[in-house]
This record gives C-alpha cells, structure tokens and sequence, in this order.
C-alpha cells in the first residue's frame, strides 16, 4: 500500500515539473510592448496630452501579461502584446500632434495680439495728434492779431491729422476684424481635424513612418483566392468614402502571403490580391491614377513563420495612403 502511494506521488510531482520547465521564460514581442508602455508612460506630454489612448494601451498590455502568466499560445500572447505596441504608438502620435496644434494656436493668438495692440496704439497716438491739432486750430482763431494765413495752415493741419485719425481707426477695426477670422480658421481647422481623427478610426488605421496604413487581413478574402468577401468589402468602400472627401490623396496597394508554397504561387496570389482590392475602389469611383498596386509575395513578413497565428498575420494586403501631398513610401 504504501509503495502504491509513493509511485502515486513521484508521478504527480514529475507531471508539475514537465509543466514548469514547458512555460516559456519570456516574450520578446511582449518585452518591447512593456518598453514602450514604460517609455511613454515616462513622457510628460504623452500622459498628458493622450492620456485616453495610454488608459487603452494599459489595458492591453494587462491582457497581454495576464495571458503570457497563465501560459496562454504565443500566438495569442503575440496578438496581445503587438495590440498594446500600436496603441502606445497611437497615444504617441496623438501626444504629438495635439502639441503642434497647440503650439499652431498660441503662435497665431500671440501673433493677433501684438499686431491689434500696434494697430491700437497707433490709433491712439492719431487721436492724440489730431486733439493737438484742433488745440492748436483754436488758439490760432482765439489770437487776434494771427494772420488768415496761419488760421487756414492749422485748418489744414487739423484735417490731414483727422484723415489720419480715421485711416487708423479702421485699421483698427480691420485688425479685429482679422482677428476673429483667424480664430474661426483655427475652429474649422480644429473641425477637420477631428472628422479625419474619426475616419481613420473607422478604417482602424495607423500611422506610420509610411503613411497611414490600413490592412485587409487574410479572413477578408476566400482561402487561397483573390476574391474579397463582403467584410472586406465593406472595408474598401470606406477607404473609397474616404478618398472621395480628401481628392488630393493616393494610395498604394501592397499585397503579402506567408512563406507556405513555392515563391511563385506566393508572388502570384499577392498581386491577384492587390489587383482585386485595386479594382474594387476603382468600381466605387475612385480614380485609377490615384492607386499604385503590386505583390511581395512573402517578402516583409511582419511575424513569424513558424506558427500558424504568425503566418495568417503575414497573409494580408496593406492600403498606404498618402500624405496630404500624395506622397507614399514603399516597404524597405
């Protein structure tokens, strides 16, 4: 009885030792998303100038560490963590952009400021002139013994000064007037801002140094073939929307598959890939001069190959859209 129970115990304690020594001891996708949570975190403007966006890349970090403790797939840990990097990028470029526009507002109040108090103080100096003329014009008068001919040289003094007067007066005004209008310039920029903040947004974008990158994942097309389905669709239609409110931007269709085939079926079924998302915005009425398409094949894979999550993350079809001037960079 007893040496039963001792084998019963030597297999349990061998079982818990196999599933220690099979946890893996860390995650380097995982490790880079806790640095540049931490780094940002450290950021004075990143905290408090996208402190929402940080909150959602906390939460997704937490899922990651939460999922990597419990010995939850690579794959999974992997998703989680690459989730919380873009987020932490995204709280970035918030950060970033929101000081610039700071910086944009006070340059253009401080700017307002100096030219409406010189526009005033020239104004009140005119003033002043022309209350001296006028002192000047009726002293002349009062003095009996004053020639006609100083008299009418006062006169004129008196109205050249007024004309002056006047000129600065609406100078003034007009400088009011440029004010108020630059400020609504900055409310209607501000407008702008927002809206394309919300598109970019809707079509789960991200910045990068690139562009702005949308990406149509591998479940977004039939299995092995080129033809979208309606979720994918649906996708490309926004992107058309899109385009159509912002005419001076282009794009760049850029389709990828993982390393599983023969490099020629790879490069094949990218391009079929990219062509189809190509024709797709063109049917909606985006113009076909504004897109520029090939295929990569397995080239530039953004995850490993050796595991199935890694290889239908490099199965995909990336959307570059251009800045503001149509420009774009290719994968390097």
């Amino acid at each position: 009885m007893n040496n039963k129970r001792i084998l019963s115990l030597t297999l349990i304690a061998a079982a818990v030792l196999s599933a220690c020594t099979s946890m893996p001891v860390n995650n380097s996708l995982l490790d880079e998303a806790r640095r540049d949570y931490g780094d940002a975190q450290a950021s004075p403007g990143v905290a408090t100038l996208a402190a929402g966006e940080l909150r959602q890349a906390g939460t997704s970090l937490d899922e990651a560490n939460g999922a990597f403790n419990k010995g939850e797939s690579k794959a999974r840990v992997d998703h989680l963590a690459y989730v919380a990097k873009q987020q932490v990028a995204i709280a970035r470029e918030t950060a970033s952009q929101k000081e610039a526009e700071t910086a944009v507002a006070n340059a253009g109040r401080d700017r307002d400021a100096m030219r409406l108090e010189a526009r005033s103080r020239e104004a009140r100096i005119a003033q002043a002139d022309a209350a001296n003329a006028q002192r000047q014009s009726e002293a002349a008068m009062r003095s009996a013994d004053a020639s006609q001919r100083n008299a009418e040289a006062a006169r004129r003094s008196a109205q050249e000064a007024q004309l002056r007067a006047a000129a600065e007066g609406k100078a003034a005004r007009d400088a009011v007037v440029d004010a108020q209008s630059a400020r609504q310039q900055a409310l209607d920029a501000e407008g702008r801002s927002r809206q394309l903040e919300a598109q970019l947004r809707d079509l789960e974008a991200i910045k990068t140094e690139r562009g702005l990158v949308i990406t149509l994942g591998d479940v977004l097309f039939d299995t092995n073939q080129s033809q979208l389905r309606s979720g994918g669709m649906r996708s490309v239609q926004k992107l058309a929307d899109f385009f159509s409110q912002y005419p001076q931007r282009t794009v760049m269709i850029e389709g990828f598959t993982d390393s599983v085939g023969s490099d020629a079926s790879n490069q094949s079924l990218s391009e079929r890939r990219a062509d189809s998302v190509r024709t797709a915005l063109v049917s909606m009425g985006v113009g076909g001069e504004r897109i520029t398409w090939r295929g990569y094949g397995e080239a530039f894979p953004i995850a490993g190959n050796d595991t199935p999550a890694g290889r239908q993350q490099n199965r995909r079809v990336e959307m570059v859209v251009s800045d503001e001037d149509g420009r774009a960079i290719a994968p390097r």
